[in-house]
């Protein structure tokens, strides 16, 4: 059985570091691509909203009362990845805080094990715990992501990372030469990185 108050702290504290990673960014800085691909800070919030809504609202069977809005996601023009001019950061964030309110109510009325369905999901019939799990999953990921875009914005990353925060710019560039210098070796070469048969 999986213990849903673990998940909870888990979730809890990945969504901290979502918080954390748009926390005093410039909304220019928050919205522009950032990737090759166009991600960027706030979209990757809205898409967590939207991703927490839709699996808690939808397949878990517990509803909200923020309307649908990742039903209305233009998927052609991957909609709920960016900001369009009219959305504001306010309003992105608001959502991503009410998701989670709403996710915190979900797991304080539902039973354990409570049932759900992903269509898209292979295997479709689970619980909302197991949707619980696949939430602590999907925001970590983000919030790494977030962390590195952050950090190639204004070199702050996690800064609630007191390692980070101690350590000078000084300290900082020596280990980036370290870090060249033990690459260089390999420049050129034709050796590439493989992953062990079966893992993907």
């Amino acid at each position: 059985m999986i213990d849903r108050q673990t998940c909870l702290h888990y979730l809890r504290r990945d969504r901290r570091a979502v918080l954390r990673a748009v926390h005093g960014v410039s909304e220019y800085d928050a919205r522009r691509p950032l990737t090759r691909t166009g991600t960027n800070l706030l979209g990757v919030v809205k898409h967590l909203a939207l991703v927490e809504l839709e699996y808690v609202s939808d397949c878990a069977g517990f509803p909200c009362d923020l309307g649908t809005p990742w039903k209305d996601a233009d998927e052609a023009t991957n909609a709920d990845l960016w900001l369009a001019a009219d959305e504001s950061a306010e309003s992105v964030i608001s959502l991503y805080v009410a998701a989670a309110a709403h996710t915190e109510r979900a797991a304080a009325t539902l039973p354990i094990d409570s049932p759900a369905t992903v269509p898209w999901w292979s295997e479709g019939d689970t619980t909302f715990d197991r949707l619980l799990v696949h939430l602590i999953s999907e925001t970590a990921q983000h919030a790494g992501h977030l962390d590195i875009l952050r950090e190639g914005i204004d070199g702050q990353g996690d800064t609630w990372d007191e390692a980070r925060t101690e350590r000078d710019e000084a300290w900082w560039t020596a280990l980036l030469g370290q870090i060249a210098a033990a690459a260089e070796p390999f420049r050129g070469s034709d050796s590439m990185v493989a992953a062990p048969e079966g893992f993907f």
